[in-house]
Formats: structure tokens, C-alpha cells, sequence
């Protein structure tokens, strides 16, 4: 039978539901018993130890908060008798840290099918990228990409149209008793059509818009050249076309000088168009032919095979749950560890969610340097948070609240979970680009999409991404697999989520185990098979102004 409940750490004062425990349930754990006065949620978390007002809580093994009240031995901890406490950090309280990695032989001679660059990089897919350089561009985007996608077979079938056409023509026949009853017809899944391709090593035609490039601050306007050039010089990226107004903040040439500084040598397929030297119809029919003629050049390329070493994994939570931090997250860790140790990278961002684990974060870094820049980028970011009156603490959305993640101290200790045990190789700034291999930590807000928008600027060539409420979110040119935390989730949303981490929690697999069939997975994406975000053209991209974003 499997376990009802968990404790994580044995330092921890705090034990974790697994499920639904009811008012005078009575369980133990190690020989300790423990009476439930009041019932406990699966996913949350009861004290093992009468705590008085002001009283550490520590989970994972670190402090999570602090009782506003006593907390009674076998109480729940809540939003009423908890608030958010972390200890501080600092690089001159370092600590040495020392790190097994795990055997890596079943997987030293393991390949995927991609695409090898002429840097040395291997990208996952193969994309033609269109960018504005200013929104006043956006709508030229957006025709180009409703005739390119028509045309050339990579738009997604059109069935929610399809059932506008349909109702339309029960409301023109006057039957509205029949549209009002077709619950079933508006619950059928999607039949996806199959299209030809006239390019068939061209995986699609990506195209981005923005609500930047001019009216903001002229460091918003430079961020966004530098994120465009780091999705250049993106190994699934093979060419580009950029539409510039001509009088905006965001310059061809700062665009061109950061591609430069990422890549020296940079020779891919790349076009740009001014509008104001001319009508809208030049412009369009100017980037519609040279994007047409860099199809035919980028269709040369095909897959062939790369070590795993190749791979520059995303780690990426959002929508979590009690469960992230116990199943997921730990999954993603332990393949983060695998892939660091074949020589891949992985990418932990989201830096309001590291909140609270930070000293553990700098003993593992390589080197004092990268150590001191990652605490300054933390206490930059956290410090521009309290200045308009938030914080990091004010991370948890109500959704993870209801899902058992009280503080964001609770939530961060999860969340890092992501980023296994390895020593962390290199600290990367907002649009900085990952230039060697090993884990790193990169600098991105916890928001969903400006996270994964940074993550892929960094590199990543695959995202996982872990969610335990469900959260349909991807990215234009980077793979995100969605990583369930509970069966339940992924029963429930199997047009969102790729994989499940539930086996962990029910006992039927050990962490290694979901997370070597994961790695599986993930060599499949990485040849060519598309994840839910991808059959259902979820392309989301923010960038972040640098402001304040939780």
C-alpha cells in the first residue's frame, strides 16, 4: 500500500499529505504517530511538533516561514498561522560542497536525430524566425504569417472556425434548440489534419510579436535587440527576417552588433526590411520573396545524429502544486544531474522562486565569481521589488496557495528541486547566451512566458516544464514538454501534458526510474516528435522589460 504521507528531510518539522486525510485520522511516520485534530488536504502539510508564535517551520530543510500562532502538533500549516521567512545568504558565508554525479553509462552512446550548425551547436528543429523590431510592425507580422503558415501546410487546423461555420448555420436555419443541446459536439476532440509540406526539413515558419521597441526606456529597446539576436544565433533557428519601422528606439544596427557579440562568425540567412523607405507593398512582397528563396537554402539541412551532450535542457515550474516539490521537480533533477553529466547544459531559471535557497545556490557554484554575480543579481531583483511595495514573498499565486505551497519559501525549496545536485558551472544575466556545458542559473522572472522567452534566449534547445494545476504554455522556436506532478493532472489534460510524474507519488516508480523513461522522451522531442504545445501552436513569447515581474 502506498504511503499517506512524506517527510522530506529528516530535519523538517513538517510532514506532507499524499492524500486526502480525514478529521482524527491517525498516522505515523518512522514509528512516530501522529493524531490529524482537523482534516489535511492531500498536498499540504501538517507540524510534528507544537510550534509557538514567532517558531521556525523548516521544510525541505531549510526555513519556509514563521508561526503567527501556536501551531499544535498534527495541525495543518495555512496562510492564518504562517508567514513567509528565508534565511539570509551571502558569498563569504560559503561553505564547501561536495557532489556525486550519478552513472551516466546507459546513455553515454545515446543519440538524437538533429540539426548540427555550422558553431557546433545542434538544434532540435529547424525554423525560419520573423521578428518586428517595433509593434508598429506587428499586423505586417501577423499577414505574413497567416500567408506563409496557409500556404506552406503549418497552420493548425482550424476546428474552433470550424465550429463558428457550424452554428452559423443552425442560427441561419432557425434551429437554436439543436445548438443549445449539442453539449457532446462542443466536447468532441479536435481531428487534426494532416496537410503536405512543400519543405520537408523546414519545421516551421515562426513569427513573433511584441509590444516594445519604441516609447519605453532606451534599456527596454537594447534588452529586446539583445533577445532577438540571442534567438539568431539559436541552434533551431537557421534564418531570420527582421520588419523594421525605420525611426524606432530598437535599431537595426544595435540588432545587428548584439548578433555580432554572440556569434562572431554568424553567416545564417538573414533579411531585413525598412518600412518608411517605401509602401507597405514593396515591404511585404520584398520579405515574403527573400523569406520564400531562405526556405529553399534552410530546407537543405536534415537530422542526423548527436550525442546527448548536444542537449541544453530548460528547467521551468509553473502552475505547481504541493506536489511539484516532491515529484516533478526531484524528476527533473535527477535528469538535469544525467544530462550534466554527459556534458549537456541545463537551464534553472526563475529567479523569484529560488527565494530562500540561495546559500545553497552559491556553495555550489564553481568559482567565488560566479557565486558573487549570482548574489547580485538576486539582491538587484529582489531590492527593485520592494522598492515599489512587493516582494519575492508575494510569488505564490492563489492557485498554488489552494495546492499546498503556503510561503514562497515553500515554494522556492521546490522549485530548485529542478536543479538536482550538480555544481552550477555558470550565473547568466536576462538574454545572456550559455557557452559551456554544465548546469547554470539564468535570470528570468517566475512569470511563465517571460521565463521560458529567456530560457530559450539562453539556449535551451528543449524546455521541461512542470505543472501540477496545468498550465498550456510554450514557445516559438524551443520544445516545451509539460511535466504532470499527478496522475490526476494528466488524466484530466492530456491535450496539455506530455508526461507524468504521478508514479512518484503513488509509489509505482522511483524517482530514477520516471526520470530515465523522461530522458526517453526527451530524446524523442529532440528528433522531431512534437510536444502538446506544438500540435496545438501554443508559440507564446514576452520578453521582460526588466521591470518588476514575480
Amino acid at each position: 500500500m502506498a504511503s499517506q504521507i512524506l517527510k522530506i528531510h529528516p530535519s523538517d518539522n513538517v510532514i506532507v499529505a499524499l492524500r486526502d486525510l480525514a478529521p482524527g485520522s491517525a498516522v505515523q511516520w518512522e514509528g512516530q504517530p501522529y493524531t490529524l485534530q482537523y482534516g489535511v488536504s492531500a498536498k499540504h502539510k501538517f507540524v510534528t511538533e507544537d510550534i509557538a508564535p514567532g517558531g521556525a517551520v523548516i521544510m525541505y530543510g531549510v526555513l519556509v516561514g514563521r508561526a503567527t500562532q501556536l501551531i499544535k502538533k498534527g495541525e495543518p500549516i495555512t496562510t492564518f498561522n504562517l508567514k513567509h521567512d528565508a534565511h539570509d545568504y551571502s558569498t563569504s558565508r560559503r561553505q564547501p560542497y561536495s557532489y556525486v554525479q550519478p552513472n551516466v553509462s546507459k546513455w553515454q552512446h545515446r543519440t538524437f536525430k538533429g540539426y548540427h550548425r555550422e558553431d557546433g551547436r545542434v538544434g532540435t528543429y529547424n525554423y525560419w524566425l520573423v521578428v518586428p523590431l517595433v509593434f508598429c510592425e506587428n499586423r505586417n507580422v501577423l499577414i505574413m504569417k497567416d500567408a506563409f503558415e496557409r500556404e506552406l501546410g503549418y497552420a493548425q487546423t482550424d476546428i474552433y472556425r470550424e465550429h463558428v461555420r457550424d452554428f452559423l448555420h443552425l442560427y441561419k436555419s432557425g434551429d437554436l434548440r439543436t445548438l443549445k443541446s449539442m453539449e457532446a459536439f462542443t466536447e468532441r476532440p479536435p481531428v487534426r489534419k494532416t496537410v503536405e509540406r512543400p519543405f520537408a526539413h523546414v519545421d516551421g515558419v515562426k513569427f513573433l510579436t511584441h509590444e516594445g521597441g519604441c516609447g519605453g526606456t532606451r534599456l527596454d529597446a537594447n534588452t529586446l535587440c539583445s533577445l532577438f539576436a540571442s534567438y539568431a544565433v539559436h541552434p533551431n533557428v537557421a534564418g531570420i527576417t527582421v520588419l523594421s519601422l525605420g525611426c524606432q528606439n530598437s535599431e537595426l544596427k544595435t540588432l545587428e552588433d548584439e548578433i555580432r557579440k554572440r556569434d562572431a562568425h554568424f553567416n545564417k540567412p538573414f533579411y531585413a526590411f525598412e518600412h518608411q523607405k517605401g509602401t507597405e507593398y514593396s515591404l511585404m512582397s520584398g520579405a515574403i520573396k527573400e523569406t520564400f528563396l531562405g526556405l529553399t537554402k534552410i530546407n537543405e539541412f536534415e537530422r542526423s545524429d548527436a550525442p546527448l551532450s548536444k542537449l541544453s535542457v530548460g528547467l521551468k515550474c509553473g502552475g505547481s502544486d504541493g506536489f511539484s516539490g516532491i515529484s516533478a521537480n526531484p524528476v527533473l533533477g535527477h535528469l538535469s544531474d544525467i544530462v550534466v553529466g554527459l556534458g549537456g547544459q541545463t537551464l534553472l531559471a526563475e529567479f523569484p522562486e529560488l527565494n530562500g535557497v540561495e546559500q545553497e545556490l552559491l556553495n555550489r557554484c564553481v568559482t567565488e565569481e560566479k557565486a558573487a554575480k549570482f548574489e547580485k543579481l538576486m539582491r538587484d531583483y529582489a531590492g527593485k521589488a520592494e522598492a515599489v511595495g512587493s516582494a519575492f514573498a508575494f510569488n505564490p499565486s492563489p492557485g498554488n496557495i489552494k495546492d499546498g505551497l503556503i510561503t514562497d519559501a515553500i515554494k522556492s525549496a521546490g522549485a530548485a528541486k529542478k536543479g538536482g545536485n550538480a555544481y552550477i558551472s555558470d550565473v547568466l544575466n536576462y538574454t545572456e547566451r550559455a557557452s559551456e556545458s554544465g548546469l547554470h542559473l539564468v535570470c528570468t522572472p517566475g512569470n511563465d512566458v517571460e521565463a521560458t522567452t529567456g530560457q530559450t534566449a539562453a539556449g535551451a534547445n528543449i524546455i521541461l516544464f512542470t505543472t501540477g494545476l496545468g498550465t498550456p504554455t510554450g514557445n516559438p522556436i524551443c520544445p516545451v514538454a509539460k511535466v504532470a506532478t499527478n496522475s490526476t493532472l494528466a488524466a484530466r489534460m492530456p491535450d496539455v501534458i506530455d508526461f507524468d510524474c504521478g508514479p512518484v507519488v503513488d509509489g509505482t516508480q522511483t524517482l530514477e526510474q520516471n526520470a530515465d523513461n523522461l530522458l526517453e522522451y526527451v530524446i524523442k522531442v529532440a528528433s522531431g516528435e512534437l510536444t502538446k504545445a506544438q500540435q496545438l501552436g501554443q508559440d507564446d513569447f514576452i520578453p521582460w522589460k526588466r521591470g518588476v515581474s514575480l
